[in-house]
């Protein structure tokens, strides 16, 4: 359950980002944007899709393309706000969130959320310190990924600190043992917030560069796509003084949101409050419309398949790991994306 903010306490004025592109994502900015306009009918701030454009880091145009989705868009009071992503582009799509923020309104509290989230509560609610940032801890250890006889966690990860200038020690959380991976500064890249984008941003942005084209060499042997941003985030926040429990549990990630990833994940793990939101969400004849056009849309929310998902699973006992989850429904036939 999330703790409840004071009566007293009020949440100072932030605007949201989140990515919208062409293909999957602009399906997801859709049902994001309805579900903060449900849940969160106070929220005050702007929501921004930060959309990418074309240019020669691009194969393809990344734009919103169909006037019909960007029609829905602006009726959900989302504001669609083009940027260029002059350094990562098509071969790291997840550079979108980095260079995405310098579209917000700079010196303006911001918090970002990956575009596959769903407002399920009153973001008004959630106590964010915006000077000390965080991100989400829905995390699995995921990186790095040790090698016999390689570097281990304290060796890789002092080697990103130390290229920044960073203090390491201060980083670690000394109720987990050494070498183990919830003992170092880590997230999920699903949400994370700052009082300046436009600070934030660059500073991500010069960071992820140096980590992907000067990495230390205690990273020859690790894999950064599609782990970059979650590398550098934990740098970023620490860098800015902020850390893993600045945020109460029990908001994001919580009862005012969920970042499900996908929908055959959706139906498969999250409470029956997640499921009621989406599908009250896209119920309505305007958005429904919208959203058949995206047939893993169509066949999970509107023909029935994310019901069949549902059934397999005992949110109770689920499988320990994700990929566990995923091999089911592949097993079952019903895995879309």
């Amino acid at each position: 359950m999330a703790r409840k903010a004071s009566k007293t306490q009020k949440t100072p004025k932030f605007n949201i980002m989140i990515v919208g592109q062409n293909g999957r994502l602009q399906y997801e900015a859709i049902l994001f944007a309805a579900s903060l306009r449900a849940n969160s009918p106070d929220f005050n701030g702007r929501l921004i899709v930060a959309e990418p454009q074309p240019g020669p880091n691009w194969k393809d145009d990344p734009s919103i393309r169909r006037d019909d989705i960007r029609e829905t868009l602006e009726a959900l009071d989302a504001e669609i706000v083009p940027f260029q992503n002059a350094r990562f582009g098509q071969s790291y799509p997840y550079g979108n969130k980095i260079e995405g923020l310098m579209a917000m309104p700079k010196g303006e509290p911001f918090v970002f959320f990956d575009t596959d989230t769903l407002i399920t509560g009153d973001i008004m609610s959630v106590p964010f310190d915006f000077a000390r940032p965080s991100a989400s801890r829905r995390v699995e250890g995921t990186w790095p990924t040790i090698e016999l006889y390689g570097p281990g966690y304290n060796e890789t990860w002092k080697s990103l600190y130390d290229r920044f200038g960073l203090d390491f020690e201060s980083s670690l959380d000394l109720s987990w043992p050494d070498e183990y991976w919830r003992r170092y500064l880590y997230f999920n890249a699903g949400y994370f917030y700052y009082t300046c984008p436009h600070e934030f941003g660059r500073r991500f942005s010069d960071y992820a560069a140096e980590v992907r084209w000067n990495a230390p060499r205690e990273l020859v042997c690790q894999s950064l796509d599609p782990w970059l941003d979650q590398v550098v985030l934990p740098l970023v926040i620490h860098s800015f003084g902020g850390a893993h429990d600045t945020l109460p549990e029990g908001y994001l990630d919580g009862d005012v949101s969920c970042h499900y990833r996908m929908l055959p994940l959706l139906y498969a793990r999250e409470n029956d409050r997640v499921v009621e939101v989406l599908e009250e969400i896209a119920a309505p004849n305007k958005v429904k419309k919208v959203l058949k056009q995206y047939d893993p849309m169509k066949r999970m929310i509107f023909q029935g398949r994310g019901q069949k998902v549902r059934e397999l699973f005992d949110r109770d006992n689920l499988p320990r790991k994700e990929q566990a989850i995923r091999n089911k429904i592949k097993r079952n036939g019903f895995w879309m994306r």
